[in-house]
C-alpha cells in the first residue's frame, strides 16, 4: 500500500504519466542499455541485492542507443528506472525525453573503457593504425589512384591496404548501430583515421561525419549483435576474424584472445586511464529522478555504483576491467549523483 500511496502521491504532483495500477506496482529496478556497461552493472547489481534488503536489479543489455530509446519513452513503471550507455546521452536523445515528459535526467559518469581490436591468441600481434582500421572499414575510401575523390572501398585484404599486414581476407565482428561501441568506435576510431585525409577533414561537418562514419555493407563487417561474447567465442576458434568490443571483455579472455596494438599503443588500464590508447571513451548510466523514491533502491543503487569500494582505485569493478577516473572527479560525480542534480539543455 505504501508504493501505491507514493505513487499516486507522486501521479498527483505531475511527476508520472497517468497509468495503470497494475502497470505501476513494481519494486525492482529495472535497467536497460549498453552491453559494456552491462558486466560493471551487473557486478554492482548481485552485490546491491546480496548485501541490501532490495531485490536484485532487472538487467536488459539493449545497446546504448537502444537503451536510451526505451528510457525515453515515458515516466512511471512501465518503463525503466535507468539506462547505461558507454556514450554521452545525445542531444537529440535528451529533447525525446524531455517531449515524453521525462524532464529530470540525472547522468553518472562511471569511469573509463577503451575500445579493443581482438584477435585470437593463437595469432602472431598485429598492429594497426587508425588511417588503416578506417581503410579495411569504411564504405566509401579515397580512391587508391590518388585523386581527391571517394570511391566504393576496393579492399577486399588486409594486405590490399598494406603489403605488411595479413595476406587474407579483411573479416571484422562488431557491434550494431543500436550499440554506444559502434558509436564510439566510427566516432574515435574511423573519424581519426579518416580525418588524415586533407579532401575529407575539408568536408562540411555533416558529409565529413557521414564519409567517415559509414561502415561498409559488403561482407567484411560483420554485425555481431549485441552479445560480445559471441565474438569472444568465434575469436577463440577463428584466427582470420577480428572483433571489436569494449576492454573489459579483453581482460576477462586474455586466455583465448589478445589486443591489436592501435597505433603501437596497446590498450592497457594504464593507457586508457591516461589516454594514450587512441581508442578510449567514457561509460555512463542515466537515472529518472521521477522514478526515486518511487521503485524501492534506485538512491541506494547509485549509492554502492559510486562508492570507493566499487568503482574507487582498488574497488571490485576494477577487476572486471572499468579504468576509474581520478579521485577528485569521482567525488564530484558521486555528489551529483548524491543529489540527484539534473542534467539541463545548457549541457550540451
Amino acid at each position: 500500500m505504501k508504493l501505491k500511496a507514493a505513487l499516486a502521491s507522486v501521479a498527483l504532483a505531475g511527476s508520472i504519466a497517468a497509468v495503470s495500477t497494475p502497470a505501476m506496482a513494481r519494486d525492482t529496478i529495472s535497467i536497460v542499455g549498453s552491453s559494456t556497461v552491462y558486466p560493471f552493472a551487473t557486478v554492482v547489481a548481485e552485490r546491491f541485492g546480496r548485501n541490501t534488503d532490495f531485490p536484485t536489479p532487472r538487467m536488459e543489455s539493449t545497446g546504448s542507443g537502444g537503451g536510451l530509446s526505451i528510457f525515453c519513452q515515458g515516466i512511471g513503471t512501465q518503463h525503466p528506472d535507468i539506462t547505461n550507455s558507454s556514450r554521452p546521452i545525445k542531444k537529440s536523445e535528451f529533447d525525446l525525453c524531455q517531449s515524453n515528459g521525462v524532464e529530470d535526467i540525472v547522468e553518472v559518469r562511471i569511469g573509463s573503457d577503451g575500445i579493443v581490436i581482438a584477435q585470437s591468441a593463437q595469432n602472431e600481434p598485429l598492429d594497426l593504425s587508425l588511417q588503416q582500421v578506417f581503410l579495411a572499414l569504411a564504405k566509401e575510401v579515397p580512391d587508391p589512384s590518388g585523386a581527391e575523390k571517394l570511391v566504393p572501398n576496393p579492399y577486399k585484404k588486409w594486405s590490399d591496404i598494406d603489403s605488411s599486414l595479413p595476406d587474407m581476407a579483411i573479416s571484422v565482428m562488431g557491434p550494431p548501430p543500436t550499440s554506444g561501441t559502434r558509436d564510439a568506435f566510427v566516432e574515435i576510431a574511423m573519424e581519426g583515421g579518416c580525418s588524415v585525409y586533407p579532401f575529407i577533414k575539408a568536408m562540411s561537418k555533416n558529409d565529413f561525419r557521414a564519409t567517415c562514419r559509414s561502415i561498409r555493407e559488403d561482407g567484411p563487417f560483420i554485425d555481431a549483435g549485441e552479445n560480445d561474447n559471441l565474438i569472444v567465442q568465434r575469436l577463440s576458434r577463428d584466427t582470420g576474424t577480428y572483433g571489436i568490443f569494449g576492454y573489459s571483455f579483453l581482460a576477462e579472455n586474455r586466455n583465448v584472445i589478445q589486443a591489436v596494438t592501435v597505433d603501437g599503443v596497446e590498450p592497457t588500464q594504464e593507457t586508457i586511464g591516461s589516454d594514450q590508447y587512441p581508442v578510449a571513451r567514457s561509460l555512463f548510466f542515466y537515472v529518472k529522478k521521477a522514478h526515486v523514491g518511487v521503485v524501492p533502491g534506485i538512491q541506494e543503487y547509485i549509492a554502492e555504483f559510486t562508492s570507493e569500494g566499487a568503482w574507487g582505485d582498488n574497488g571490485y569493478m576494477v577487476d572486471v576491467g572499468l579504468i576509474p577516473m581520478p579521485r577528485a572527479d569521482r567525488m564530484e560525480v558521486a555528489k551529483r549523483a548524491k543529489e540527484l542534480t539534473p542534467m539541463t539543455a545548457a549541457d550540451f
